[in-house]
């Protein structure tokens, strides 16, 4: 591709100037324009430090978005606990644990049953839901309140 100029010479008439020298000023015999060694060892150099920053930044931000979604994930097992556990009425019984898989992915829980100091008739039950990321355990917990009373009267219904 050439590239031209054009300059005014003298009243209307024009001269276009074609070729290597229309945009680049002429080169000095043997000397050539061309990065020297030390400016691209400076820039492997940049490389060397900067992408290896740039992918342990994507993999830290990947498994962070992969912890939200599983912490999201056991937080609806642990839902799902605490209702189950309500509606049959059988947290009464201690500690309960078990497996279950949602979307494809283990999750273990357990579930306990404790006095709620601020009413003796109250139960705190509190489900704990944990998995594992690359090897790393993360729980998610989730309580609520049970009337003991309530337990009692629908046990002893047909």
């Amino acid at each position: 591709m050439k590239f031209g100029t054009a300059s005014k010479v003298t009243g209307d008439k024009w001269r276009v100037t074609r070729g290597r020298n229309a945009c680049h000023p002429p080169c000095v015999a043997g000397h050539f324009s061309a990065f020297t060694l030390v400016e691209v060892l400076a820039a492997l150099l940049l490389l060397a430090i900067v992408i290896p920053a740039a992918v342990e930044a994507l993999h830290t931000a990947a498994m962070a978005g992969e912890v939200a979604a599983r912490k999201g994930q056991a937080a609806r097992v642990a839902d799902e606990v605490l209702n189950q556990s309500i509606v049959t009425t059988n947290w009464n019984v201690g500690t309960q644990n078990g497996t279950i898989s949602d979307g494809g992915r283990q999750f273990r829980w357990a579930l306990t049953s404790l006095d709620w100091p601020e009413d003796p008739l109250m139960r705190q039950l509190t489900a704990q839901v944990s998995f594992s990321i690359q090897g790393i355990n993360y729980s998610v917990q989730m309580s609520t309140l049970a009337d003991s009373q309530t337990l009692n009267t629908t046990a002893g219904s047909p």
